[in-house]
């Protein structure tokens, strides 16, 4: 399929500025950028008469590839300011890194559509989770551990691969209901986001690969003029979210979080 290189270029831009939002996001709430990239890559490809079967499944594999490097950044930035709970990375990697991969067989073997699903009713229901509760609320004040630790991790990393979103959509709201102090639930979760998304954004290429109906510059189900106008934004923008999260009230931080997950869930259950 041939493209015109000057209708392109809008949609270049679009894409750009996504990035340059989708980085701040990942450094000021955790969420990896995806939350933002996934919606604006699937309405995209929908411009560009992209195979509906395939459209969410390159959205949701350029969205990690991407997240790889801005998870990577805003990762760094909230550990020097030691907002990383190093200790739980390590008890918790191999659950969210198994959860990312089965979450990628499961992706690759429904349709679109129900991958879109997927995207919506999960989002919309944090969202709400997020807006409805009070700052103050607590299930306990501790996460749990044992079975119920690693099942966590395992659902967190294979539900954040098949949206195509770096963990800290779910990480943040469950980490805050058992007592996590929000900043240093935003700055674990970016961690998180490099675990779930490396092994997820491999597999998407894996299991896209050689498939007739994917756009041009496609490896897999990973878009590369996708990725190379939204990456190096996301990256160049995430320190600046970083310095933002530091600086707003956990309050603030949680509507601001709601308020984004509501509406791009309702974009992605009305498309």
């Amino acid at each position: 399929m041939e493209f015109d290189l000057m209708a392109l270029l809008p949609l270049a831009a679009i894409l750009a500025g996504t990035g340059c939002i989708a980085g701040v996001l990942a450094g000021l709430l955790g969420v990896g950028g995806g939350i933002i990239v996934v919606p604006v890559l699937f309405t995209m490809l929908g411009f560009l008469d992209i195979d509906m079967g395939v459209r969410m499944h390159v959205a949701v594999g350029t969205s990690l590839a991407s997240i790889v490097l801005t998870s990577l950044v805003s990762a760094r930035a909230h550990h020097k300011r030691g907002a990383v709970d190093v200790p739980l990375l390590k008890s918790w990697g191999i659950w969210i890194f198994s959860g990312s991969i089965a979450g990628v067989l499961i992706a690759s073997a429904i349709t679109g559509g129900a991958l879109t699903a997927v995207f919506g009713v999960v989002a919309l229901a944090v969202a709400l989770y997020m807006a409805l509760t009070p700052p103050d609320f607590r299930l306990r004040d501790s996460l749990p551990s044992g079975i119920a630790g690693q099942a966590s991790g395992f659902g967190i990393g294979g539900l954040s691969a098949m949206m195509g979103i770096g963990g800290g959509t779910l990480c943040v709201p469950y980490f805050n209901a058992f007592g996590f102090p929000v900043h240093r639930a935003v700055g674990t979760a970016a961690a998180i986001g490099l675990i779930i998304a490396t092994p997820a954004a491999i597999g998407f290429i894996v299991t896209g690969w050689g498939i007739p109906a994917l756009p041009q510059a496609s490896v897999g189900h990973v878009n590369l003029l996708g990725l190379a106008l939204i990456a190096p934004f996301t990256t160049l923008t995430a320190p600046l979210g970083v310095k933002l999260a530091h600086y707003l009230s956990p309050k603030i931080l949680k509507r601001a979080f709601a308020f984004f997950l509501f509406v791009t869930a309702l974009k992605m259950l009305l498309l």
